[in-house]
């Protein structure tokens, strides 16, 4: 028993120690290659520098060149418009001017006609043919001034329908004053309507001119901050040529 004991110990230990030298074998093969793959791998991208003062410096020129572009662009529309508004505030003078000496030429012939008023109506047969002969008096009367556009065509309408205060049973001198200050009128209406507009466009050109003048400074400004130092700039440099400037732009408003 114990001879066999004996031999199988001698013979089943050298197989376990052949088996674990080969597996330690095999072990260290595949540590040694692991650590020749991780040898021929690339080491870590190098963290970037950090930027140099030079480049830092071309940057934010870069970036104040861009801004000095664009406000130079807005100032240039701003000083389009506000020409633009000035020339509308002219032209709304121009009507005011008009409204007015039109206003006064029809207040001027109210007064004349109200003056003649004063007078007797002279006395004439209340017949039909009569009221007939004044009603198209009246209306030739009417017809005239609108095509002459001192009525509008509403006014014409009530002339006709014999609308607020209009009477064809009047004497034609009656008709004549009350035909003048209805123009009178209408063309005091006219008058204000153009005044307001005139106010109107005056602000407008005001407003426009104001926004013209703040960004034509701020682009004075920008292109002022891109010319170099004296202390930097050299003859022959890049960049030491001087930007061209940016044009003014005067108030849009009249002297």
């Amino acid at each position: 028993m114990e001879t066999a004991v004996f031999y199988q110990f001698v013979t089943e230990v050298p197989q376990a120690a052949a088996i674990w030298s080969t597996l330690f074998l095999l072990a260290l093969g595949v540590l040694a290659v692991l650590v020749a793959r991780l040898g021929d791998r690339p080491a870590d991208d190098p963290v970037p520098a950090a930027p140099t003062a030079r480049e830092m410096a071309a940057a934010e020129a870069d970036d104040l060149r861009r801004y000095a572009e664009e406000v130079a662009v807005a100032a240039t529309g701003a000083a389009r418009t506000a020409r633009r508004r000035r020339d509308a505030w002219l032209t709304a003078q121009e009507h005011v001017e008009r409204a007015w000496l039109r206003y006064d030429e029809a207040d001027t012939a109210a007064r004349r006609f109200a003056g003649s008023g004063a007078l007797p109506t002279p006395h004439t047969p209340r017949t039909p043919a009569e009221y007939a002969s004044r009603e198209r008096y009246l209306h030739r009367a009417a017809m005239a001034a609108y095509w002459r556009g001192d009525l509008t065509m509403a006014q014409l309408s009530d002339v006709f329908a014999h609308r607020r205060g209009w009477d064809s049973r009047r004497h034609p001198a009656e008709q004549e004053v009350l035909l003048s200050r209805a123009i009178r009128d209408a063309r005091l209406a006219d008058y204000q309507a153009a005044a307001t507009a005139e106010r109107a466009a005056w602000r407008d050109a005001e407003l426009a001119a104001e926004s013209a003048r703040t960004l034509a400074e701020e682009a004075y400004a920008a292109t002022a901050r891109l010319r170099p130092s004296p202390a930097l700039a050299r003859p022959g440099a890049i960049g030491a040529s001087r930007p061209a400037p940016v044009a003014r732009w005067r108030p849009a408003s009249a002297s």
